[in-house]
């Protein structure tokens, strides 16, 4: 349908990505994104870590490995072209145990089913010609890895959908949607706005967005906080590159790792804690109504039920630098709490099914006129560009029937 108008709730990087690839790809069409702050990229975007993931963890097959791979291509030639920050500075996974030599293994033939350039395995020596202060017994080495800054890109993103016609709403935070004929009417406090078609890429408020749209009760976003330490400036080449552990398949969470970011610090981290609000950035942050939601959830206590102990470690090197540097220390052997300062801390938007498991692959759907984004954890930002070539093709699949 020519001349429509499509509506966007969530002004993070996937919905600046799917805003601007619709408004490049279809002439004649107006979007509108509406934004609850009063700028862009604030939540999960704006305190991502900046790696460019290159497809070596993801399932084969799925929505994740899939998008990643393409999402790459897509994001380089961006940066390229508008001269954004994309350093290829290569990510170690390393091996530190005997017993993780198998899943490495795994991982390794998990990343060639999946494309992933240049990957190889590497010995215990090379680990000390690439990365001279780490740890470990043999690693994957993918040099392809890359660091960003996707604030940046987000911005850009927003840039060239005004420059397309369309349009950003800040301080615009959606508190209604209502079907009218022919489209959908976007309510904040009094204002009303009416579009043809909405997405829905909400990020941490996704499911209480979904609510207000009447999609499914599930999955559930559980808020999980996740703390940093820098290391301190004069320490920082301590590490040339990413390092990171073989990840554990029982738990969604990469685990302690190094991330040089683009202007020049190391972020130790993070760890995964509970968050007590979903927007809750410190240990202090606490939402009655978020907790309430969240112990209504059948799902919650089932996860609590399989993931207690490892929820309890989180919690310790939350409260304890020392706790928290004891897991660095294996990959950047003599690294301790001296070399290190607290850093940030972002919240990560996980989805959560009423059986206790934690949704791992992207969750996008279509009900009537509207497209859900239910869950993106990493490596959206990564894929964002993919990703908003997947929902435009979901949108207009049946660009003359709406329903």
């Amino acid at each position: 349908m020519a001349d429509e108008t499509i509506g966007i709730v969530g002004a993070g990087i996937v919905g600046l990505a799917t805003g601007r690839e619709i408004a490049l790809r279809r002439p004649g069409t107006r979007v509108v994104v509406f934004e609850k702050e009063q700028r862009v990229a604030v939540h999960q975007t704006g305190h991502n870590s900046g790696v460019v993931h290159a497809g070596i963890y993801y399932a084969p097959g799925s929505l994740k490995a899939e998008l990643c791979v393409r999402g790459v291509s897509l994001l380089r030639a961006y940066c390229q072209e508008r001269r954004l920050p994309y350093q290829e500075i290569g990510k170690l996974v390393v091996a530190v145990r005997e017993d993780e030599l198998g899943r490495m293994e795994d991982l390794y033939q998990r990343a060639r089913n999946n494309h992933v350039p240049d990957l190889r395995r590497i010995s215990k020596d090379e680990i000390r010609e690439i990365e001279p202060n780490a740890g470990g017994i043999a690693a994957l080495h993918s040099p392809r890895t890359a660091i960003t800054d996707y604030p940046a890109v987000a911005r850009r993103f927003a840039e060239d959908i005004v420059a397309h016609g369309g349009e950003v709403r800040l301080g615009f935070p959606v508190s209604s949607l209502t079907d009218v004929p022919g489209g959908i009417e976007v309510g904040s406090g009094e204002e009303r706005v009416r579009v043809d078609r909405l997405i829905l890429c909400a990020g941490l408020q996704s499911d209480s967005v979904a609510r207000l749209a009447r999609d499914r009760g599930d999955p559930r976003i559980v808020p999980f906080r996740g703390e940093y330490m820098l290391l301190r400036p004069d320490r920082t080449d301590l590490v040339r590159g990413l390092v990171y552990p073989v990840p554990d398949p029982r738990y969604p969470f990469l685990g302690v790792h190094f991330t040089p970011r683009v202007d020049g610090s190391v972020e130790v981290g993070p760890n995964a804690v509970l968050a007590l609000a979903k927007e809750g950035y410190r240990l202090s942050d606490v939402s009655v109504r978020d907790l309430a939601r969240l112990a209504a959830y059948p799902g919650v206590w089932k996860m609590a039920a399989q993931h207690w102990r490892t929820g309890i470690r989180e919690y310790r090197g939350s409260l304890s630098v020392a706790a928290f540097m004891s897991r660095a220390g294996d990959y950047v052997p003599g690294v301790g709490t001296d070399d290190v300062v607290r850093g940030g801390a972002g919240v990560r938007a996980q989805a959560l099914d009423p059986d206790g498991s934690l949704v791992d692959d992207f969750r996008i759907h279509r009900v009537g006129r509207v497209t859900a984004v239910r869950n993106a954890p990493s490596p959206a930002a990564t894929a964002s560009m993919a990703i908003a070539e997947h929902i435009r093709e979901a949108v207009f699949a049946n660009a003359g029937d709406p329903a």
